[in-house]
């Protein structure tokens, strides 16, 4: 094995290495604390892998030895899962669609990674409407756009490059489709919790932007594409209101209502689908990251189109069908999740660092526009270097988190976190602040 003190070195050798300077110590860290192999030290995870690792580091529950026997056998097996299937991919799709996935929801489709999981949804919804018009109607399928958000970030892959704009880093010299983009209304919140920003206003010039789109691009729209709360463009969120506008227009001018949810879907928000909250159904979803395994699921409105990518063979497909071994982890945390009341827990847990975020903003400045719900939490910072000294110093703390949009600093809170994790990262942020008042 490679030592501890070799590890960068060693990767340095062969690949990129920007990411953090600590190894993690996978055996000794615990619950929501990583444990650095190089020094001993523990940092609180408000990171959770790009909120991708939602019970905590060494489960009591994935140390169990049946479970530890089946995913041992797993990872020593890895069938073509699209093609060839197992007991362990039936259990695990059984509790999938019968305690994750919504009613009315009857297709999934598994693949590896969040970005393809978008990809798939894309072409779920090009299939659908090149039929609907006509695939000469649409040059074949070639004419044919998505409608998306500014400050969305959908994945690096070939056709979510088109609709993924950030920052130019992760988009620029690549080729991409020039599919129409409209302003995405994000709410403002004061330090009350109410809403500070003429919403209304940024909602219509948003529908007036939408609509031009469906004239411009007439007939050839086949989704809208948003994330319900946009992580990396900067904890962006929307009012159900605009969902229901979006509903709309999708069903008026026959696009499919395609929702991403790899960052806020399985039980981050303190329900299965951050959508839920919302009140408004989708047409497709696509998911990841919490869930392990990557995919999509869709409602019967595909079903317009008898001969869909649900029901021609080959049309969407993969190698491995997903992951086997995300498969089993995945069905674990859907039980511990279960039977821990883990989604209840973190619902409470994100409105008790909401609050206490509020509070230092009131008391020490700084801070504003505190949001979120769940596991998903924002504050935005007076500008970008307030922001990025905030991070340094929130490390040297040991509390991890993450960059948000151009200003802001977001947390992705373990399921597990305790009301006293919350308690330290309270004390840790309002000593990581800059003393006195905003300049």
């Amino acid at each position: 094995m490679i030592q501890a003190q070799a590890v960068h070195d060693t990767l340095r050798r062969h690949q990129l290495v920007d990411g953090y300077p600590i190894v993690m110590d996978l055996e000794r860290s615990h619950g929501s604390w990583i444990r650095d192999a190089l020094t001993g030290d523990e940092y609180l995870d408000f990171f959770t892998c790009f909120a991708s690792w939602p019970i905590g580091y060494n489960h009591p529950a994935t140390l169990e030895p049946e479970f530890r026997a089946e995913i041992e056998l797993c990872a020593r097996n890895k069938p073509a899962s699209s093609d060839l299937y197992t007991t362990h991919m039936a259990a695990f799709v059984d509790a999938f669609a019968t305690h994750v996935t919504p009613a009315d929801f009857p297709y999934h489709f598994w693949v590896s990674g969040g970005a393809l999981a978008v990809e798939n949804a894309l072409k779920t919804a090009f299939d659908w409407k090149a039929q609907k018009v006509g695939p000469q109607n649409c040059d074949q399928g070639n004419a044919l756009v998505v409608l998306h958000l500014r400050q969305a970030f959908h994945g690096r892959t070939g056709y979510t490059l088109s609709v993924t704009n950030t920052v130019p880093d992760k988009t620029a010299l690549f080729p991409k489709f020039s599919w129409p983009r409209v302003h995405n209304p994000a709410l403002e919140y004061d330090l009350d919790g109410g809403v500070a920003n003429d919403i209304e206003a940024e909602e219509a010039r948003s529908c007036a932007e939408i609509e031009a789109a469906f004239e411009c691009y007439a007939g050839r729209v086949a989704a809208i594409l948003l994330e319900p709360m946009q992580g990396e463009g900067g904890d962006n969120h929307f009012r159900p209101e605009y969902f229901r506008k979006l509903r709309a227009y999708a069903d008026e001018h026959e696009a499919l209502l395609v929702y991403d949810e790899v960052q806020t879907g399985f039980f981050g928000t303190g329900k299965p689908w951050m959508w839920q909250c919302l009140g408004v159904a989708p047409d497709v979803v696509a998911f990841g990251k919490k869930t392990q395994v990557c995919g999509i699921y869709a409602g019967a409105r595909v079903d317009e189109v008898p001969n869909n990518v649900f029901h021609r063979s080959s049309r969407i497909n993969s190698t491995w069908g997903g992951n086997l071994v995300d498969m089993v982890r995945c069905r674990k945390f859907i039980e511990v999740i279960e039977s821990e009341g883990l989604a209840a827990s973190i619902t409470v847990r994100g409105r008790e660092l909401i609050e206490g975020l509020r509070s230092i903003g009131r008391e020490r400045g700084h801070v504003a526009n505190v949001r979120g719900v769940g596991s998903l939490v924002a504050f935005t910072l007076e500008s970008p270097a307030a922001r990025s000294a905030l991070l340094k110093s929130l490390w040297e703390r040991k509390l991890m988190a993450l960059p948000s949009g151009p200003q802001s600093v977001r947390f992705r809170l373990p399921f597990v976190v305790t009301a006293d994790e919350i308690a330290t990262a309270l004390e840790r942020i309002s000593d990581a602040l800059p003393a006195g008042a905003p300049a």
